[in-house]
C-alpha cells in the first residue's frame, strides 16, 4: 500500500509539472504585438489535426449537410484562406459552409473552420465575412479547443490511471472517453478571456491580411439587433458583454492607419445573391421538419413541402435526405434509394443520406449496394451503433456467422438503450454464438 501512495505521489507531481509546459507565439503588427500561449502540451498538433479532421462529418451532420453550391463554398474557402496565410500555426485550414439556417460559425481543432449558411444571411460585406472567419482562427491559433482537451484528457487520464492501479479497471476505456471529448467540442461555450483573445487575434489576422478589421464590430452590431428579436447561436457559444465591443474598439484604435483596406467586394454580393435564392427552398425543409415534429407528426404535409423544396432548388441535399427518410420509414425503399443516392452524390461527408440508402438497400436485399453505403456512414462515424448492427444483419443473411457476430458486438457496445433493434440483436447474438460455440 506504501509503494501505491509513493508511485501516485510521484505520478501526481509529473503530471502537474508536465502539464505547465506548452507552445508560445508571437504576433507582431503595425502598432500592436501579443502573444498567443499555445496550451500544456499534452497533445501534440498532429493529435490535435487528426481529431479534428475525424469529426468533420460529425459536424456537418449536426448541421444538415454541406451547402450544395461549389461557388459558394470555394469562396468562403478563398477568403479564410487568404486570412490564414497570416496565422502563426501552419495547419491545413479548411473553411466549409453548411446548410443550416441558425446565425452561427464555428471551429474545430486542427483548423477546420464552419459557418452556416443563416450566417451568410445576415451579413452585409466581405469584410464582415473575413472578421468571423478571423475571429474563430484567433481560437484554433490560441489552441483554446486544445487547452479544453487537455483539461479533460489531464483529469480523465489521471483518475484512470488511478482507478487501473487501485480498482483494476481496463485501461482501454480511456480511449473511449477521449473519443467521447469531441462531441462536446461542438457546443463549446467560450470564456470571456477566451473570446477576448480570439477578438484580439482576429483583428490582427484580418488586418494583415488587408481588410477593414471593423468588419467584426460590425457583426456585433448586427448580432446585437438580432438578438432582440431571435438570439443567434454564436451569440450563446461567444458571449457579448458591452465591454467586449468597446475593447475591440480600442485594439482597432491602436492600429496604424492603412490605405486601400478591403471593406467589401463584388464577389460577396454574388455569392450572398446565390444563398438568398435558394432561401425558400430551405424554409420549406424547416417547415417539412416543423410537421414531422409535431405531436402527431403530418408526414404529408411534409413531404408537401418538402417536393415545393426540392423543385425550387433540386440540390438541396438536406430536404432530399429528409424525403428519403420519410419513404424509408414508410418502407417505401425504391423511392428512398432515388433520394438518398442522390443527396450521397452531392455531399459525400453527409452520413444521414449513406445510411439511408444503405438501410433501404437492405430491405431490397441488394447487399452488395447496402454494405457499400453502410460501410460509407460507418467510416464517416464511426461511434453510430445502427451502421453496425445492419452490416451484422447482411453478414448474417450471408451466412458469414463469425463476421455478423464482430459486428452485432459492435453494435451492442455502442447502442444507447433507446435503438429498436436492440432486442433483436441481442436474441440473434446470443442465437449465432450458441451456433459457432456448437461448432467448433
Amino acid at each position: 500500500m506504501r509503494v501505491k501512495r509513493v508511485f501516485l505521489f510521484f505520478l501526481l507531481i509529473f503530471t502537474f509539472s508536465f502539464i505547465s509546459c506548452g507552445e508560445v507565439y508571437y504576433i507582431k503588427t503595425d502598432g500592436y504585438s501579443t502573444k498567443i500561449r499555445g496550451g500544456l502540451g499534452l497533445i501534440s498538433t498532429q493529435q490535435e489535426i487528426k481529431l479534428g479532421k475525424s469529426y468533420i462529418p460529425l459536424a456537418v451532420e449536426q448541421n444538415e449537410g454541406l451547402y450544395p453550391d461549389k461557388y459558394v463554398q470555394e469562396y468562403v474557402n478563398r477568403v479564410g484562406l487568404k486570412i490564414a496565410k497570416y496565422t502563426p500555426r501552419k495547419l491545413p485550414y479548411r473553411f466549409y459552409v453548411v446548410n443550416s439556417g441558425v446565425v452561427n460559425a464555428f471551429a474545430l481543432p486542427g483548423g477546420y473552420i464552419f459557418v452556416n449558411r443563416g450566417l451568410i444571411l445576415v451579413l452585409q460585406n466581405e469584410s464582415q465575412l473575413a472578421g468571423v472567419l478571423a475571429h474563430e482562427l484567433g481560437h484554433v491559433n490560441a489552441r483554446h479547443h486544445v487547452k479544453f482537451m487537455e483539461k479533460m484528457m489531464g483529469v480523465n487520464l489521471l483518475y484512470n490511471i488511478l482507478g487501473g492501479i487501485i480498482g483494476k479497471k481496463e485501461y482501454g476505456k480511456v480511449l473511449l472517453q477521449f473519443g467521447s471529448i469531441g462531441v462536446k467540442l461542438l457546443s463549446l461555450k467560450w470564456s470571456r478571456e477566451q473570446e477576448r483573445e480570439a477578438d484580439k487575434l482576429g483583428i490582427l489576422f484580418s488586418y494583415k491580411a488587408g481588410y477593414d478589421p471593423n468588419g467584426l464590430l460590425e457583426t456585433f452590431v448586427i448580432f446585437q439587433k438580432l438578438g432582440k428579436i431571435n438570439r443567434p447561436e454564436w451569440l450563446l457559444s461567444h458571449p457579448l458583454p458591452q465591454h467586449r465591443y468597446a475593447e475591440v474598439k480600442r485594439i482597432i484604435k491602436r492600429l496604424r492607419y492603412k490605405p486601400n483596406l478591403i471593406k467589401d467586394s463584388k464577389e460577396f454580393h454574388r455569392i450572398k445573391k446565390r444563398v438568398l435564392s435558394t432561401k425558400k427552398s430551405y424554409d420549406l425543409y424547416y417547415l417539412a421538419l416543423k410537421e414531422l415534429g409535431k405531436k402527431t407528426p403530418n408526414t404529408i404535409r411534409a413531404l408537401n413541402y418538402l417536393n415545393q423544396s426540392i423543385k425550387i432548388f433540386p440540390r438541396n441535399n438536406a430536404s432530399l435526405t429528409l424525403r428519403a427518410l420519410i419513404y424509408a420509414k414508410n418502407r417505401e425503399f425504391r423511392k428512398a434509394v432515388y433520394d438518398s443516392v442522390k443527396a450521397c452524390s452531392i455531399d459525400k461527408l453527409y452520413f444521414s443520406p449513406h445510411f439511408i440508402a444503405g438501410y433501404s438497400y437492405f430491405y431490397l436485399k441488394d447487399y452488395k449496394k447496402a454494405l457499400l453505403y453502410l460501410n460509407q456512414a460507418r467510416r464517416l462515424i464511426p461511434q453510430n451503433p445502427d451502421t453496425y448492427y445492419y452490416i451484422g444483419r447482411i453478414y448474417e443473411e450471408r451466412k458469414n456467422y463469425s463476421i455478423a457476430i464482430r459486428y452485432y458486438r459492435q453494435a451492442l457496445s455502442l447502442a444507447t438503450g433507446k435503438e429498436e433493434w436492440l432486442n433483436d440483436l441481442k436474441v440473434r447474438l446470443k442465437r449465432l454464438e450458441g451456433r459457432v460455440k456448437n461448432s467448433i
